[in-house]
């Protein structure tokens, strides 16, 4: 064929073959084919809904609804436990050799009971000579009543002048004044005699001793002292605008350092504040416990009151930036967080003054590891 003649070469058809056959590869690599498409788009869904999965297994929780309760409203005061009265024992005598002692730190006495022994040789004899004397005041009474009969029946007779009468009636007065003298002075002595036992005033315990014995016991120095009735009480210092709030009666729950639970009462308010703290003593009433011992230092509860208010688990409340937060479950699994007031804490329970209400679902468990906005599994077990 020749050029120009309106029919093309077999060369240039083959050319223009090829050119097309590339383009139509370009455009099917750009667009693709609809069923290639379709498979794609699947995919891109079953990504999304394994990403929503995944987000919402961030965390398994627990939750419980918000109800109210009744709380016990307390004072938490400290002080220490003292002896409700502590006895001291001394001697009544002194001057006299300590020769023995019956008992120790510890012991247990009862009222009337023998603590101490003095010597008693020297009171003895005085006892003795006393006794002596009294029997030679007896005798001369004895003679001066008879001659004063006798000078009676002469002054009857008028056979003894006046004076004479009278100086025999003076005689027989002051015989029976010296009869009575040494009567007494007998008492006095059986008296000390008596007293070189030392004896306990009361039931107690014996808390200390600085007698010992070959000391010469000296009138009214210290030998012994006994917890009376084995008694104590818990002194609280409360601050003076809470005094006004305790009064006699009311239940007293008082914990040593050892962690000893003890349930008191108080049985009396102090009537004065010091000056120094501005505190006043409140004086709880504690029954007998090996484990208390005067001079422990305790806190004690004192409930004032009670009245209904919200309390969620410690676990619930986290707190951040100086402030505390609970977690509340939304009914899409969702949780917001949400800023409260907290009061008291009991046990494992803390009290939220503001910021809740009551039916409202509160994240127990986990609720230290979530943010708000957090999907949530809630699991069956009950929050606590």
């Amino acid at each position: 064929m020749k050029d120009g003649s309106g029919f093309l070469r077999p060369k240039r058809l083959l050319v223009v073959g090829v050119v097309l056959a590339a383009a139509g590869v370009v455009v099917a690599g750009l667009y693709g084919r609809p069923a290639d498409r379709g498979a794609d788009q699947r995919a891109a869904a079953a990504a999304g809904a394994s990403a929503s999965r995944a987000r919402e297994a961030v965390l398994t929780v627990t939750a419980a609804e918000l109800q109210s309760v009744e709380l016990a409203r307390t004072i938490t005061i400290n002080g220490s436990i003292f002896a409700w009265q502590e006895v001291i024992i001394a001697p009544e005598v002194g001057g006299y050799r300590v020769a023995e002692v019956k008992v120790d730190v510890g012991d247990h006495v009862t009222r009337g009971q023998t603590l101490v022994e003095l010597s008693t040789a020297l009171l003895a004899a005085d006892v003795a000579t006393k006794q002596a004397m009294l029997k030679q005041r007896e005798a001369q009474l004895v003679n001066d009543e008879a001659a004063l009969e006798r000078g009676q029946s002469l002054s009857d007779m008028h056979l003894i002048s006046q004076s004479d009468f009278d100086k025999l009636k003076s005689a027989a007065l002051v015989s029976r004044a010296g009869v009575e003298s040494a009567r007494a002075d007998l008492e006095a002595s059986t008296l000390r005699l008596k007293f070189t036992s030392v004896t306990a005033p009361d039931d107690g315990v014996v808390t200390a001793r600085t007698v010992t014995v070959g000391q010469i016991a000296q009138a009214g120095s210290e030998m012994l002292r006994v917890l009376r009735n084995g008694r104590i009480e818990w002194r609280g210092e409360v601050p003076e605008a809470r005094l006004g709030e305790l009064k006699p009666g009311q239940p007293v729950t008082v914990t040593t350092a050892d962690g000893a639970l003890v349930n008191g009462t108080i049985r009396v308010v102090a009537p004065t504040i010091t000056s120094v703290n501005r505190t006043g003593l409140v004086y709880v009433d504690l029954p007998a416990n090996d484990r208390l011992r005067p001079g422990m230092f305790a806190r004690g509860e004192i409930e004032i009151g009670r009245s209904a208010a919200f309390t969620v688990p410690l676990q619930s409340v986290v707190s951040s930036d100086g402030y505390s937060y609970v977690f509340v479950l939304k009914p899409d699994h969702t949780v917001e967080r949400r800023r409260v007031e907290v009061g008291a804490v009991r046990n494992a329970e803390i009290e939220v003054v503001s910021g809740i209400e009551a039916g409202e679902m509160i994240v127990g468990k986990g609720a230290g590891f979530l943010k708000d906005g957090d999907l949530v599994n809630v699991s069956s077990e009950v929050g606590s």
